[in-house]
């Protein structure tokens, strides 16, 4: 197996442990998970921050959740179509969520933490950009009827659905989120 291919098969399978246990997973349970003995580990990442960075790494790459909406059938009715990106970008966003709050609990004081590459601004501004026009493209076959052009329609969406990941008390659904996107918030 590539380096390369054996680190990308060692973080999905540490992804939920890292979920579930944080920076306390043991290498051993790492190894087990990813059916490897934990050497394994240690040749692929330098050590386990290095190993949890790739874990954010991967957690923030919505890639899953863009191919998920290109599946979806653009003769679909919009509502449809919208629930479905909805569904499995709030997936992404929950599990980016999980990860990111895992693996940063109880990390040391920000003095203390070794100089490691993160995610930069421009890799998350072309996750953003890639969402946006995912839905762009959900929109594309009824931007006829749309009151705004497609980009702002869809850059408008997803501040909604991005709002919606975090949901404050007493906050609407999904579907009511949708349906107040599409009809507005005024009865007629």
């Amino acid at each position: 197996m590539a380096p390369e291919d054996r680190r990308q098969m060692i973080v999905r399978a540490v992804l939920p442990l890292v979920v579930e246990h944080g920076r306390a997973v043991t290498t051993s349970q790492i190894a087990r998970a990813a059916g490897i003995g934990e050497g394994t580990i240690f040749r692929a990442f330098q050590d386990k921050d290095e190993l949890f960075d790739a874990c954010v790494v991967t957690a923030l790459d919505p890639g899953e959740a863009l191919d998920i909406i290109e599946e979806i059938p653009r003769e679909e009715p919009l509502e449809r179509r919208l629930q479905e990106a909805v569904e499995a970008l709030t997936a992404h966003l929950q599990r980016m969520g999980a990860v990111m709050a895992a693996v940063h609990k109880g990390r040391e004081r920000p003095e203390q933490v070794r100089n490691r590459q993160a995610p930069s601004g421009d890799s998350r501004r072309a996750s953003v950009e890639a969402m946006q026009a995912a839905i762009e493209r959900l929109f594309e076959p009824d931007a006829d009827q749309l009151r705004l052009p497609v980009d702002k329609a869809s850059a408008l969406f997803l501040t909604m659905l991005f709002a919606h990941a975090r949901p404050m008390p007493g906050t609407a659904g999904a579907a009511e989120m949708i349906d107040v996107f599409l009809h507005g918030a005024v009865q007629a």
